[in-house]
């Protein structure tokens, strides 16, 4: 398991004011979100209701990454040096959209960063093993129209597993929990204490 004391990464979004702390255990209401101007979407959540697209027909909804609900156009920011791994617009309905996935080693352990739910811009002149410095802006948060159809948020997820595609599962089924929070452990890890 990683271990990045006194590691200062830098922030994935700008959180300069207050933000309000989603329970979307008992659904997603669209509406509600849109109240704010910022929210924050928790990790390892139950998330009945929220997940109804053919893609997770398989019983999916037990959320592996942290949210960031805030105006598309906000900009997204590498949280250490790496690369561009990966990267492809996920354009199925309730699906990531534009998604870029980075790559990092710290402490000597590389991990993976998932950024999903970005705006098609963000994809313009990326290539796979471009180099990237902690704090380089590398994308900015998509609109409802471009990231899958949801209200605009940042999806951020860590791995220990290399990706071989520009795709991690962003929800999990029960019985796969305990693997996947080996897998893709708690982007608190290098977000830092969110709620």
């Amino acid at each position: 398991m990683f271990h990045f004391i006194d590691t200062h990464f830098a922030p994935v979004v700008n959180i300069n004011r207050p933000a309000k702390i989603f329970d979307f255990t008992m659904g997603y209401d669209p509406e509600y979100i849109s109240r704010f101007s910022l929210g924050i979407g928790r990790y390892n959540e139950k998330r009945k209701h929220m997940y109804v697209s053919n893609l997770y027909k398989d019983g999916r909804d037990v959320h592996m990454g942290v949210d960031f609900w805030m105006p598309a156009g906000s900009d997204v920011f590498s949280f250490w040096d790496g690369n561009i791994l990966l990267f492809q617009d996920n354009a199925n309905f309730r699906d990531y959209g534009p998604t870029i996935i980075t790559e990092h080693v710290i402490n000597q352990e590389p991990i993976y960063a998932l950024f999903g739910h970005l705006s098609r811009n963000s994809l313009k002149g990326l290539s796979e093993g471009q180099l990237i410095k902690k704090g380089d802006k590398i994308a900015e948060i998509g609109t409802e129209n471009e990231n899958g159809g949801w209200v605009p948020h940042l999806h951020f997820q860590i791995s220990i597993r290399k990706p071989t595609i520009a795709d991690m599962p962003g929800v999990v089924a029960d019985k796969d929990l305990n693997e996947a929070l080996r897998i893709y452990p708690d982007p608190g890890l290098v977000l830092g204490k969110l709620y």
